[in-house]
């Protein structure tokens, strides 16, 4: 694709930028959204992994590590003087970490902090100064049903993914007055290469915990290429969900998404229910 700066035309198909294209949602994600002639920029750490793309459609690839400041200043630079400016940004770049809580490595929760918070947060002071420019604009966040639930082995990813929860809370809040959009996305097992290829674990693994962290880690190594989730039926959930009138701020993927973020919501119901007394206690009596 040329680098000169193209006027945005209105009647084209959405521009939408999505991080790490190399394999699972985001590569899902561009090749659907290729097919269908919307403009993408398609990014990876390694871009000779997405280098087929760059001649399909209306695509720039571009290198983009969401760790470096630089890059992501670069690379939001590019897309907005190629196409004129992002419709859609999809923070779908990250990394996964098996580890009991004691067992965790420091530099490692630091890693998986940087990319899958850092990272996302980076990407959106980016690339908000364009999307409110224009007064319009999307921001999709790839969470997980482990940032709303966790699960033995998956304590500091789940944080990771509680964070983002959170920081999108608030943005929603921050720029939906603004003609702006923000929706997480909060899939279950799906056929990526994440519990393969973009999960690390911990080298120090306790015997005491290998009947609940162990036993978790390895359920989820063992169904990697068999779960039931199709990611390129979740890339088409998440296009018809940004382009519906009104786009969730929570879109569930997967069946198990669904069924574990119903019972989170009863436990903490039940929790709430049987504290409600202490809980509403601990305020200073109304007549002071």
């Amino acid at each position: 694709m040329s680098n000169k700066s193209t006027v945005y035309d209105k009647t084209k198909k959405p521009v939408w930028f999505i991080t790490g294209c190399s394999t699972g949602f985001g590569r899902a994600l561009a090749e659907l959204l290729i097919g269908r002639g919307y403009r993408v920029v398609v990014t990876a750490r390694r871009p000779a992994e997405v280098a087929d793309l760059a001649a399909r459609g209306e695509t720039l690839v571009l290198k983009l590590d969401v760790t470096n400041k630089s890059e992501v200043t670069e690379a939001i630079a590019s897309a907005e003087k190629q196409f004129g400016r992002i419709d859609v940004l999809v923070n779908n770049a990250g990394i996964g970490y098996f580890s009991a809580i004691e067992e965790g490595d420091d530099q490692k929760i630091r890693d998986l902090f940087e990319v899958n918070v850092f990272g996302p947060a980076r990407m959106i002071r980016a690339a908000l100064p364009g999307m409110r420019l224009h007064g319009t604009g999307s921001i999709v966040n790839i969470s997980s049903v482990g940032g709303l639930r966790s699960f033995p082995s998956l304590g500091y990813y789940s944080a990771t993914k509680f964070a983002l929860e959170g920081l999108s809370e608030a943005l929603w809040q921050e720029i939906e007055p603004l003609g702006l959009k923000v929706m997480v996305v909060e899939p279950s097992g799906f056929r990526t290469d994440w519990a393969g290829r973009s999960a690390d674990e911990s080298k120090h693994q306790i015997d005491a915990y290998a009947a609940t962290a162990g036993v978790t880690r390895t359920q989820i190594r063992g169904s990697s290429g068999r779960q039931p989730g199709d990611p390129v039926r979740a890339a088409e959930a998440i296009v018809e969900a940004i382009e519906s009138p009104r786009p969730p701020h929570h879109l569930l993927l997967g069946n198990d998404a669904f069924t574990g973020a119903i019972q989170q919501l009863e436990r903490l119901r039940g929790d709430f229910s049987a504290w409600e007394s202490v809980t509403r206690g601990a305020d200073f009596p109304a007549t002071q």
